[in-house]
């Protein structure tokens, strides 16, 4: 089976991004475009991002997340420590996150370390969770094999028995991660596949080097 896509073409005419108008600090530019991509694009999911890590097996995964908060100390997501992506952290913390929003015709690459935020943070947000959320994630031994998904199904009726009318605490083995970067790479799509990339660097003195790049 073979199918050739080399006539898929688009020209990306929607905006610009240039090295004299982009701001000292990378984290005020994936501010203001996050929020003009959420509220001026047709978006679903706006904070979907996909997470890159390199497996105990040695191969490089990506796998889409949900980014739960942005500061000026980096990015915040949550998962099961327990699972696949947890113990590539545990292993090896560097980490490449990515956001491609097609819409604004918009890519940004970051390249940092993770590191589990505090247990107080995670609590909180898990107690922000929906209740079948909470149950969800006691239920699940994330990335290990199941037989089937009536065992899961199984498994969550029991917990909602067991924890009826209860608070629920969160799993010592869920929580919160923060990615800190040390690199960031925007991407606008310009016509002719001359895009537009700018990309900050880390440097040791704490400020960030800004560079553009070919497309």
């Amino acid at each position: 089976m073979e199918k050739d896509l080399s006539n898929y073409r688009k020209s990306y005419e929607k905006g610009e991004l240039l090295l004299n108008n982009v701001p000292e600090n990378p984290m005020e530019l994936f501010r203001d475009w996050f929020v003009e991509v959420d509220t001026h694009f047709n978006v679903d999911e706006t904070n979907a991002m996909t997470i890159s890590t390199l497996g105990l097996d040695g191969y490089p995964k990506n796998r889409v997340v949900l980014l739960k908060k942005y500061t000026h100390e980096g990015f915040i997501f949550y998962t099961n420590y327990n699972s696949e992506k947890g113990k590539a952290i545990a292993a090896n913390p560097n980490v490449c996150l990515s956001f491609f929003w097609h819409a604004a015709e918009r890519q940004i690459i970051i390249k940092g370390k993770a590191e589990k935020i505090l247990e107080n943070l995670s609590d909180g947000y898990f107690e922000s969770r929906p209740r079948g959320s909470q149950l969800g994630a006691m239920a699940s031994n994330q990335s290990e094999v199941v037989i089937n998904r009536s065992i899961l199904e199984s498994k969550l009726r029991e917990l909602e028995i067991k924890y009826e009318g209860q608070t629920i605490e969160r799993p010592k083995n869920w929580g919160g991660y923060i990615i800190r970067p040390e690199e960031l790479e925007f991407w606008q799509g310009r016509p002719n596949r001359l895009h537009d990339r700018i990309r900050y660097k880390l440097q040791k003195d704490y400020n960030w080097k800004i560079e553009r790049l070919e497309p």
